[in-house]
């Protein structure tokens, strides 16, 4: 999953959105040196990604996409789910897209010295681009794709995944419509043995 979903699968413990958000830039017993909540919310961010890695609707996805995106699939299905999150926020949650981003934004930025260098400087581009709000269009996910593609070291394709998400978009949607709930569910259980 990418960050609107981790973020919103952290629940309302604070801590452990932040440690969620930043976990990918936490390696090994580096999550020691953080509060214990924050440690629970990078342990949370590896089990979303290791149950999300071995779940055969998200295989299926990985699978439509590799042809195209190869080792990238991975990582522009994590894109998708996150569009879908998005723009289907209300399902989800009561909280409308629009001031939930705010809300979290405003957490992060106030916890912004907790942050490893590296997610501080992405946080700033999140932030100051909205990069959550912005996944609910495609558009949004269009430009997030490019931004990515032009960062890898080798041609990616990653910049014509948004023409893939709008010829494939039922595809694309029913696998999230099935694999959230389960997630969703996952989560809740993990949360409560963290």
């Amino acid at each position: 999953m990418n960050y609107l979903a981790h973020i919103f699968l952290s629940g309302d413990d604070e801590e452990l959105l932040l440690g969620n958000f930043m976990a990918d830039a936490v390696k090994g017993k580096q999550a020691a040196r953080y509060p214990e909540g924050i440690t629970k919310g990078i342990r949370l961010h590896r089990l979303i990604d290791t149950y999300t890695d071995t779940h055969p609707v998200v295989h299926e996805t990985k699978a439509r996409l590799r042809q195209r995106f190869r080792k990238y699939a991975p990582v522009v299905a994590d894109m998708y789910f996150d569009h879908f999150l998005a723009s289907r926020f209300s399902t989800y949650s009561p909280e409308p897209l629009v001031e939930y981003t705010q809300r979290v934004y405003q957490l992060i930025h106030s916890n912004f010295e907790l942050l490893p260098p590296r997610i501080q400087h992405l946080f700033t581009y999140m932030m100051r681009q909205n990069w959550l709000l912005s996944y609910a269009e495609v558009a949004g996910i269009a430009r997030a794709l490019e931004g990515m593609s032009r960062r890898t070291s080798f041609a990616s394709g990653m910049e014509h995944a948004a023409e893939e998400l709008q010829e494939n978009y039922d595809y694309y949607a029913h696998d999230f419509t099935v694999f959230f709930p389960e997630l969703m569910a996952y989560v809740a259980e993990v949360k409560e043995g963290l």
